[in-house]
């Protein structure tokens, strides 16, 4: 049995609004999280992804009373990450409709707080944010590629894109999934916004690298790029924010636009 690959809508939340920006910066307005929640449940996606962008970066937690909000409008799988540090902060969030946490800065700054998070509300809840980009100054144990006769590893960010860490993409991947992670949503900076595809040697190294599954983030613009990742990686979802915010495509759209292609999608 084929499983079905997932096409998740995701909502990068800011002072309340969907906003959508390039390599996480040039933010601009997209529109109201529970109205485009609901659109988007209702058409079909198969999850949802809200991610409160600047929680981490200043310092606060997710904005409760919104995750309330968009999980009373719709009856699809919902994600929520921003300013995740603590049980207690993952707790709110999923006592606030939340069926999934997702976590970035949090998990690196205490990286054995993913165990403590599995221990106590199972793995399937436990989302791994990834937020990597191409860095072009080796140094050792890194997993090093070649692309264009130049040499680069993918080095993982935090506090919304804009605090490097100096920890290797490949190796954190594989350290999230032993400590707990249930899924890892990945998402390149180097793509986000550009709407040119996802990164295929990125996201195929991650997935190759782990066994559980991986959200393929960053960089798609038209359907063309989901039937593009799903063909050349395994992965198992591929997430869009552009392309379904300024209505170019609707979800139910791009599904049928895959399964023509040999997608196995849910219709």
């Amino acid at each position: 049995m084929t499983l079905t690959k997932r096409i998740i809508p995701c909502l990068d939340v800011k002072n309340g609004r969907v906003v959508k920006g390039l390599h996480f910066e040039s933010i601009k307005d997209a529109g109201d999280p529970v109205e485009l929640a609901k659109k988007y449940s209702d058409e079909g996606a198969d999850e949802l992804v809200f991610l409160d962008i600047t929680a981490s970066d200043e310092q606060r937690k997710t904005i409760k009373d919104l995750v309330r909000k968009v999980a009373s409008v719709i009856d699809i799988p919902f994600t929520v990450g921003g300013g995740v540090k603590s049980l207690e902060d993952a707790r709110n969030i999923l006592l606030n409709g939340a069926d999934k946490v997702g976590i970035n800065t949090g998990a690196i700054k205490n990286p054995a707080i993913l165990t403590e998070l599995m221990e106590l509300f199972g793995r399937q809840c436990i989302v791994v944010a990834i937020d990597t980009k191409r860095n072009y100054e080796i140094k050792d144990n890194v997993t090093v590629f070649s692309e264009d006769g130049k040499n680069f590893w993918f080095e993982v960010f935090i506090f919304g894109g804009k605090q490097e860490t100096g920890i290797d993409a490949i190796l954190w991947a594989k350290k999230a999934e032993k400590l707990g992670a249930g899924e890892i949503l990945l998402t390149s900076i180097d793509k986000d916004g550009t709407k040119d595809g996802y990164d295929i040697l990125l996201t195929k190294s991650i997935v190759d690298s782990v066994s559980i599954p991986v959200i393929a983030s960053g960089g798609c613009g038209k359907p063309d790029d989901m039937v593009e990742i799903f063909e050349k990686s395994n992965v198992d979802a591929a997430l869009a924010a552009s392309i379904f915010h300024y209505e170019t495509h609707g979800v139910i759209s791009v599904k049928e636009f895959l399964k023509e292609k040999k997608i196995h999608v849910r219709l």
